[in-house]
């Protein structure tokens, strides 16, 4: 089995992950006047132990009536900071900031969750199960037992999972209703990005070519490289004569391929072939036969078959993909508009930026809801 990671949903949650990155965006506090973020030390603990714990528990954030804590911030930024540390120590700067992302992320989260509850989206446990279904043929698991099995390799529990699928759907939902449902693409842009894109509409052109080969080798001695070069000046004298090339490459080839099949080379497009190869097909016409090719390792004779023109695909036949990257595209813009709107009317103190936040960052006037 596969261990890669297991996809939560085989819908691309792209908005999801735009909307939950670190803003830069001024945070905003309860006090109307206020211009930076407001900070309270921490509190004074006895103890080392007490400290910790205090530390843990002190209160970092309250977003409208939810709070957020030292020890969620350490939580959510666990893993950014085990992955930078991979590439060296970090500086007290770059931990900072990569904490600060991790309070945006959680202060993005507690906004979105609270949207939900405000709008009362629900999921059904046939919802849930329609998306274990879905994970497990994405993911080609063939039992409920594989997927635990495979969930577990990874570290997580099947209840985990769940709780996880729970919430992407929840966001899917959301997104569909804030976002999706307001996003329309109309027929004229279609075509615009059809028209400014159309060399992605093109299929490439097409060479098929049949080929002699006389191995020589980087090794060979300057006798043997003047037989072989002989041999192949008569066997290409006879092609060019008219002789079936076909049954000269079955006769003389040093290729085995070419010895059963004639010497085809199928069909192919730029890039696919040899360079000095390629560079000779090209030159050539339909039914030509090309003079003597040296490379490294020998001698080629190459007769083009055809050569096919590359098709532009009609815009009717892809129009909904077309649709689809316009629609993401536009939604995407639409998200990130909604979740800079839903933070700009919400209450977020900061209460503690001292061991989260990089250098002191501005805030615009604070609103209250």
């Amino acid at each position: 089995m596969s261990h890669r990671t297991l996809a939560v949903l085989p819908i691309a949650l792209a908005l999801l992950a735009a909307g939950g990155c670190a803003s830069t965006d001024p945070v905003l506090v309860k006090d109307q006047t206020v211009t930076t973020i407001k900070t309270e030390a921490l509190p004074n603990a006895s103890t080392g132990e007490n400290k910790k714990r205090s530390i843990a528990n002190a209160l970092v954030a309250i977003v409208n009536d939810d709070i957020i804590t030292m020890h969620d911030v350490d939580r959510e930024s666990q893993s950014a900071i085990s992955e930078a540390e991979k590439k060296g120590p970090l500086s007290d700067t770059a931990l900072s900031r990569l904490r600060r992302t991790a309070l945006d992320r959680l202060i993005d989260k507690k906004l979105t969750d609270q949207k939900i509850k405000e709008l009362n989206i629900r999921v059904s446990d046939e919802e849930i199960k329609q998306a274990i279904d879905d994970v497990r043929k994405q993911n080609n698991i063939p039992s409920q037992e594989a997927l635990v099995a495979a969930l577990a390799s990874q570290g997580l529990s099947f209840d985990q999972y769940r709780s996880q699928l729970h919430e992407q759907i929840e966001k899917l939902k959301l997104v569909s209703m804030e976002v999706r449902s307001k996003v329309q693409v109309g027929e004229s842009e279609m075509r615009d990005y059809y028209t400014a894109n159309i060399s992605k509409y093109t299929e490439e052109e097409t060479f098929r070519a049949r080929h002699i080969f006389f191995k020589t080798g980087e090794k060979a001695s300057q006798d043997e490289i003047k037989r072989a070069q002989a041999t192949a000046l008569a066997v290409l004298a006879d092609a060019k004569a008219g002789k079936d090339f076909a049954e000269l490459a079955k006769k003389f080839s040093e290729d085995p391929a070419a010895r059963k099949d004639g010497g085809d080379l199928g069909s192919f497009k730029k890039g696919d072939m040899q360079a000095d190869l390629e560079k000779t097909i090209l030159s050539l016409k339909p039914g030509e036969i090309s003079d003597l090719v040296s490379t490294p390792i020998g001698f080629h004779i190459i007769k083009l078959e055809t050569r096919m023109a590359g098709v532009t695909k009609p815009f009717e036949s892809v129009k909904s993909d077309i649709e689809e990257i316009l629609y993401r595209k536009k939604s995407e813009e639409r998200f990130n508009a909604w979740a800079k709107e839903l933070r700009g009317k919400a209450s977020i103190e900061i209460k503690d930026v001292a061991n989260v936040q990089a250098p002191a960052v501005e805030s615009a006037p604070g609103q209250t809801k």
